[in-house]
């Protein structure tokens, strides 16, 4: 069994008698040691599905209507408020795209870190195993920079703490959301790197986040593309990129601009991403597809496997 497996999870948001569908029928596997990059533009509920790991949406007013979330052999949604407790942290790990609005302003780094670990670890939570996760996230002078207050470190630095924070219950599954978005370039390939070396050293999986295809390339050993809740196409990363099947994916990698042909209008996917409560009736790229048939506004296409490992949810796909 793989160390995660959604299977046709469905969640809606709550409102009264309106039921909003934000993620629909996701299907969705990572296995021990593998790195999964979850792809699209923002609003497409990439992460709500993340967070839907470990059940931290709120709910009210999110309701799990309906799939199976199995995480190292155990249905999260079936977990009682003790449970969630336990894998939170101890099995999946969280590192996000603001380190600033996720660190606490009024309590030193160290301190912050030592409280994961006496959550997960308390064996562990003394000084020498926090200065061990500072070095091992590669935060220079780790025994003075632990009294620091995140204030005094850079962006870069600051995500370097979530991510020994993360470290620090040692979890077998490392979710990491955008975590480059707000920092420079410079930053961002450290911190990718960081997230490889550590994998390498730890076995961890990594179910990371993105909406920057050049990230998948260096990072990811399989990609599931998402588009208003539903994921549309799923393949090993290598195979995605050299050969998109699904008009979305392939949308999305023409809109990457390219060094090797000079100053050009950058290419655009023309709309935008329609908001839960108004998808469209068939397939919910219809309006933006720039190959739509007639068939395509009336009929939901499934995702199917259309090669061994890649699935499309296209109705045209094997043209």
């Amino acid at each position: 069994m793989a160390l995660l497996e959604i299977k046709n999870l469905k969640l809606d948001f709550v409102s009264g008698d309106t039921h909003l569908r934000a993620v629909d029928e996701v299907s969705l596997e990572v296995d021990t040691g593998e790195t999964v990059c979850l792809v699209g533009e923002s609003g497409c509920g990439k992460s709500v599905t993340a967070l839907s790991i470990a059940r931290l949406v709120p709910s009210p007013p999110a309701r799990y209507a309906g799939g199976e979330v199995w995480l190292n052999g155990r249905d999260v949604l079936k977990m009682s408020k003790r449970e969630l407790r336990e894998i939170r942290g101890g099995v999946v790990s969280y590192v996000f795209q603001e380190p600033s609005a996720s660190l606490n302003p009024v309590y030193r780094v160290g301190s912050q870190i030592k409280e994961a670990l006496k959550l997960h670890r308390p064996r562990h939570a003394n000084k020498a195993e926090v200065i061990r996760l500072l070095k091992l996230v590669g935060i220079p002078a780790p025994k003075s920079r632990l009294k620091d207050y995140p204030f005094q470190m850079s962006g870069g630095m600051q995500q370097r703490v979530m991510i020994a924070m993360a470290l620090a219950s040692e979890p077998k599954l490392l979710v990491a959301d955008e975590p480059t978005t707000a920092l420079d370039v410079t930053i961002q390939a450290q911190i990718l790197e960081l997230l490889r070396d550590l994998k390498q050293r730890l076995g961890m999986a990594i179910l990371l986040i993105t909406h920057n295809l050049g990230i998948v390339g260096d990072m990811a050993d399989r990609v599931a593309v998402m588009y208003a809740g539903q994921i549309v196409e799923l393949a090993p990363a290598r195979a995605l990129l050299e050969r998109p099947l699904h008009p979305y994916t392939k949308a999305l990698i023409n809109s990457v601009p390219k060094l090797s042909e000079g100053a050009q209008r950058l290419t655009a996917i023309p709309g935008s991403v329609p908001r839960i409560g108004d998808f469209p009736p068939g397939c919910r790229f219809y309006p933006r597809c720039p190959t739509a048939r007639p068939e395509c506004e009336k009929t939901m296409p499934g995702l199917v496997e259309i090669e061994p490992g890649r699935w499309v949810r296209c109705l045209y796909a094997k043209e």
